[in-house]
């Protein structure tokens, strides 16, 4: 039998039609995991996932145990996640589709830890026993492949149907899961998944995750931009008696008002924002003053020898998640990146002497004339990173001293990056690691 995934009609998303042969799966992980030849590809996520999950040390037959964290921890996290005033919303979204019955609905924080978790009595029973519950991590590293930590390496709606999970005792239930991001950053919140027994799987619930995922996230733009709002009606008229060139932004850095200078929708603040002088990427040298759930940014006006911060580190440690931090004289500040963002400033950090846009578009994408998107992406990057990178060549900010901490297992460096500069990046990592460098 075979079960294709389509998208809602009408409503944009991001996946593709599947095919699943659900008889041949447990012959193709059996073979994938033995080195012999499959009777049929795994898909291309999938069997990167398995790669993994080897890697880790997971038993494909019963996996590892499953660590939970503390109810009070659950609760504190609970609290602190933007994600929690969405729940009304994905139970609306998500219960007269899915047969409450017989599935799960799970929403996890960004590290992949169930905060919440809906269904009847019977199913949560079935998935105690694989240590699916309240305070479980369900990553990759723990469990092997399934549908969140799948969802959490991948940062996009994926599907893991019966003998696709890494471990054989999952193997009697099909997950859909999506990513939920911060609108306003781009950062990862969280995942949302519904999980079921195989035999109940319906071949449409990928497409309803997705679509209730992107209608959450619009729900937090809305409530996000009902707070900039807010803070516009304060602090206009208290823009109007700044002389000079001076902003007014919310806690995140968005702008709700402007004067003396071209509107700029986002500055990157440093991580902890306090009153007093800054550097700040965009603007350079500025001064902060504290405004009612937000920040006024007054820019100085001076001669521009305030030079730039003189150290950037670029972590890639972590498989899921990725920063750059700046820091020198006037401070610190650090950003969370997006997987393409991590791509092309691992590049620049392993080329000092700068890339042309038709090298960076061999490295990314294996084809040097896609120059003009490699162009607009660092359009974007510059905006807030106008300070540490420079352009013709793309490169980063002379005299900056650049750090790239990158992980030690080649697997986990970018772990869903296609790039090849990154797949040559892994090969000689494992490499070095079978030489013992």
């Amino acid at each position: 039998m075979t079960l294709h995934v389509r998208p809602l009609v009408g409503h944009h998303c991001s996946v593709k039609r599947i095919p699943i042969d659900t008889a041949l799966l447990p012959a193709v992980r059996e073979a994938a995991l033995s080195g012999a030849r499959p009777p049929a590809r795994p898909r291309t996520a999938i069997g990167q996932s398995w790669h993994r999950a080897r890697g880790h040390g997971v038993d494909p037959d019963a996996g590892l145990p499953v660590p939970l964290i503390p109810v009070d921890e659950v609760e504190h996290l609970r609290h602190t996640s933007p994600l929690g005033v969405l729940l009304p919303q994905l139970r609306e979204g998500l219960l007269e589709a899915a047969d409450a019955v017989r599935h799960l609905i799970v929403v996890t924080d960004a590290e992949g830890r169930l905060l919440w978790r809906e269904g009847s009595p019977g199913v949560r029973r079935s998935a105690d026993r694989l240590g699916f519950e309240v305070g479980a991590s369900w990553t990759e590293e723990v469990v092997g492949t399934n549908g969140i930590g799948l969802a959490l390496v991948e940062r996009r709606p994926v599907q893991v149907h019966s003998a696709e999970h890494f471990v054989r005792t999952h193997h009697a239930w099909t997950c859909a899961a999506a990513p939920l991001h911060d609108p306003r950053d781009g950062r990862l919140l969280g995942v949302l998944n519904v999980s079921g027994p195989a035999s109940a799987f319906n071949p449409t619930t990928l497409a309803l995750v997705t679509a209730v995922a992107k209608v959450s996230e619009a729900e937090l733009r809305a409530r996000h931009w009902e707070s900039v709002d807010r803070l516009r009606a304060v602090a206009a008229p208290m823009l109007a008696r700044v002389g000079g060139r001076a902003l007014a932004v919310d806690r995140d850095g968005w702008t709700a008002a402007v004067t003396g200078m071209a509107p700029v929708s986002r500055v990157l603040l440093p991580r902890q924002v306090r009153p007093g002088r800054v550097w700040l990427p965009s603007l350079g040298p500025c001064s902060i003053e504290p405004l009612p759930d937000g920040w006024l940014v007054r820019v100085d006006e001076g001669d521009g020898e305030d030079a730039p911060p003189g150290r950037l580190v670029l972590d890639l440690r972590r498989p899921h998640d990725w920063t750059v931090t700046v820091s020198g004289g006037a401070g610190e500040w650090s950003h969370e990146l997006s997987p393409r963002h991590a791509e092309v400033l691992y590049v620049l950090a392993r080329h000092r002497a700068g890339r042309t846009a038709a090298e960076l578009a061999s490295d990314l994408f294996g084809d040097a004339t896609r120059t003009v998107t490699v162009r607009a992406e660092l359009s974007r990057m510059r905006r807030t990173l106008a300070g540490v990178l420079g352009h013709r060549p793309y490169r980063f900010t002379d005299g900056l001293d650049v750090r790239l901490l990158a992980p030690h297992r080649a697997a986990d460096l970018l772990p869903a990056s296609t790039a090849p500069a990154v797949l040559a990046a892994r090969r000689d990592l494992e490499e070095g690691g079978r030489r013992g460098v």
